[in-house]
């Protein structure tokens, strides 16, 4: 890839929409969205929008589409890729610092990438071949053996993912049922989970197998809503005992001159550590004072009949 240094206004040539490009990364979120126009009607297209020398748009689809919704000028810069799976990889990794891609995106973004490695594979591998015989065949030659292109490998480098979880993205883009698919897209699994649910679904009758699906996404689902249930329980209930300790070893503590001077004397401290001891008594005074105005708010609130009904404060 390198930049041609050739720029174009938008007065002066008609980019080209390719969808395989168009579609290769999600689309941005309604908010994301939102944020781009705002900016774009406030400060205008600052950034160019790049393109290759057949004018296909290789990064900015969002910024073109706005500019020619609210008519808006803008720039076009002309950068040279060898083919289109290398100005597919840039685009990639222009926008993976831009947006948060979770790793099921990321290997989807991958399968789409699948054809154009597999093209290039096989043409480096005719290109091996011929090499091999541009002197003439000879019948003394050893037969020709190119090693085989590794797809998931290539295709894991392609998004930075780790190839076993390549491996598993392909399993499940080949044998997955619709709502395994559905439930990724969502969030609601992860790619582990989308991988052993379709392992497990392969037992299954394939007439039966989507209903099948859609009940183990369910159970899925249900035991993860158990797992975060069990989590903030074990939270609040490490929080509860953290107060308990807290109060527990402070109510022992007889704060008389006698008593500090003693704890003074035989920790043996320091100038600087009784400093830092009055400071940090300071604070915790301030956090017990701001423990009580809570529980006081959290007191039931008294109202006197004879009053009229008011809050007795």
């Amino acid at each position: 890839m390198r930049n041609t240094g050739a720029e174009y206004a938008s007065t002066e040539a008609t980019p080209v929409i390719l969808p395989e490009m168009a579609q290769l990364l999600p689309p941005l979120t309604g908010e994301q969205l939102a944020a781009l126009e705002a900016d774009l009607l406030a400060n205008g297209c600052y950034s160019p929008i790049i393109v290759n020398e057949d004018m296909v748009i290789v990064d900015g689809h969002h910024r073109h589409e706005l500019c020619e919704k609210h008519g808006l000028p803008y720039k076009m810069a002309v950068f040279s890729f060898a083919d289109m799976l290398e100005a597919k990889q840039w685009a990639l990794d222009t926008q993976k610092g831009r947006r948060n891609l979770d790793k099921w995106e990321l290997g989807k973004i991958a399968l789409k990438l699948k054809p154009d490695v597999e093209a290039r594979a096989k043409e480096k591998l005719q290109e091996y071949h011929g090499n091999q015989y541009e002197s003439g065949p000879s019948a003394t030659l050893p037969e020709v053996h190119s090693a085989p292109v590794d797809t998931r490998k290539e295709l894991a480098e392609a998004v930075g993912l780790g190839e076993r979880t390549m491996g598993k993205v392909m399993q499940i883009d080949e044998h997955a049922p619709a709502p395994i698919r559905e439930a990724l897209d969502s969030g609601e699994l992860s790619i582990n989970q989308g991988y052993n649910l379709t392992r497990q679904l392969q037992e299954v009758p394939e007439e039966e197998r989507e209903n099948a699906a859609a009940l183990a996404v369910e159970l899925a689902k249900a035991k993860k809503e158990i797992q975060a249930f069990d989590a903030e329980a074990d939270r609040r209930g490490k929080i509860a005992g953290l107060f308990c300790k807290a109060f527990e070893r402070a109510v022992l503590l007889t704060p008389s001159e006698e008593n500090v001077r003693i704890w003074v004397e035989c920790t043996r401290m320091r100038t600087d550590e009784i400093e830092d001891s009055v400071r940090d008594s300071r604070e915790l005074a301030e956090v017990f004072t701001t423990i009580a105005d809570i529980l006081e708010r959290m007191l039931p609130v008294e109202v006197d009949i004879a009053e009229g009904g008011e809050r007795n404060d």
